[in-house]
């Protein structure tokens, strides 16, 4: 008997959602990039978010496009949970999986803001969405002039040599100090680094867990108030 097998890949192409806010009258303004946390939405993001929608601004809420199966089946499948990569614990699959949602982004943003008058453009990343806002800003300086990362680490040693290349974005580090699902010390180190490699990169430690309490939100209010993004 004659048996052959043939073993590849074909591409699946999914539907991701996402929502693009515009607050504020003049032509030119700042690009603010959402990126919410594992099992989370873009949903829940806009509404733990609201007080960051006062800065006149071009909102842009990404959805993760892995989604969570919700055993409870409480839920349909639109508000089910996102991931933005898939980890089993291998760095090297960390990182492909982390290019590969870069890549989505990257497109994404170029889609939609092709006729948009955009002056600066921040990423906001919680958690899952922290790393990959971390792995965004490092292998694609040229798209972003802030990065603000909560919950996170930003993986600095993937980038040997190629840091500098970024050093003009602004980075700000939030931090639980009672956070026991991503250690502070970690994030302290790596942001230490990047202080090394010549950014302007501040590590904030605040009384708070790894949950997306109002503090991390009002922490970064005051710090892009600071940078001169303007409220409505």
């Amino acid at each position: 008997m004659t048996m052959k097998s043939r073993t590849d890949t074909a591409p699946f192409v999914m539907d991701v959602p996402y929502n693009l806010i515009e607050i504020g009258s003049t032509e030119e303004k700042p690009l603010i990039i959402y990126l919410h946390g594992f099992n989370q939405n873009i949903e829940y993001l806009e509404k733990k978010v609201q007080r960051m929608l006062e800065f006149q601004a071009y909102h842009l809420f990404i959805q993760a496009p892995y989604p969570i199966y919700d055993k409870k089946r409480n839920r349909k499948v639109e508000q089910w949970g996102r991931a933005w990569y898939l980890y089993d614990g291998d760095q090297e699959q960390f990182l492909r999986s982390m290019e590969k949602a870069s890549e989505f982004i990257q497109k994404l943003v170029n889609d939609i803001t092709e006729d948009l008058k955009i002056n600066r453009t921040c990423l906001f990343g919680y958690s899952m969405g922290a790393y990959l806002g971390g792995y965004f800003a490092l292998s694609r300086p040229e798209y972003l002039t802030e990065l603000i990362t909560i919950g996170g680490r930003i993986k600095t040693e993937a980038f040997e040599g190629e840091r500098e290349k970024a050093n003009h974005i602004n980075i700000l580090a939030l931090h639980g100090s009672n956070d026991t699902s991503v250690f502070p010390e970690p994030q302290k180190k790596c942001v230490e680094q990047l202080q090394k490699d010549g950014f302007k990169a501040e590590f904030r430690l605040v009384h708070a867990g790894h949950k997306l309490e109002d503090i991390f939100i009002n922490e970064t209010v005051e710090w892009l108030s600071s940078l001169d993004y303007s409220e409505s």
